[in-house]
């Protein structure tokens, strides 16, 4: 099998199953629910939307979690900080890899240059 070049193996993630409309008006959707009726839980109001949109309710919960968290109205990691942590994580990772490199060649010409090896 000479002639192939073996490829780094990458994740690719999932398609996204719903799209960011649906999110959304799922989403707001909830919101009202539980703003018309405050006596329903958010259990209650996901399992009701949910079926009504055709999304599953452990889903459109945790929407609705994270969306309450990008709004501030319950403390956690924002989305677009889960983002940026994830973006400075992959960076880490480059530069490590980019100083191993540096560092296997920097010791090899260093061996090479120096007078005091022998051939």
């Amino acid at each position: 099998m000479e002639g192939l070049i073996p490829r780094r193996m990458m994740i690719m993630p999932a398609p996204r199953k719903y799209p960011p409309e649906l999110r959304e008006r799922a989403i707001r959707l909830v919101q009202e629910a539980r703003a018309q009726d405050g006596d329903l839980s958010l259990n209650q109001v996901v399992l009701r939307i949910g079926q009504r949109v055709g999304v599953n309710p452990d889903t459109l919960r945790g929407w609705c979690k994270q969306a309450a968290i990008d709004a501030g109205e319950r403390p956690g990691t924002t989305s677009s900080d889960a983002k940026r942590i994830k973006d400075l994580e992959q960076e880490n990772r480059e530069l490590k890899r980019a100083n191993e490199i540096l560092l296997a060649a920097s010791s090899f010409f260093a061996r090479e240059l120096d007078p005091r090896l022998p051939w």
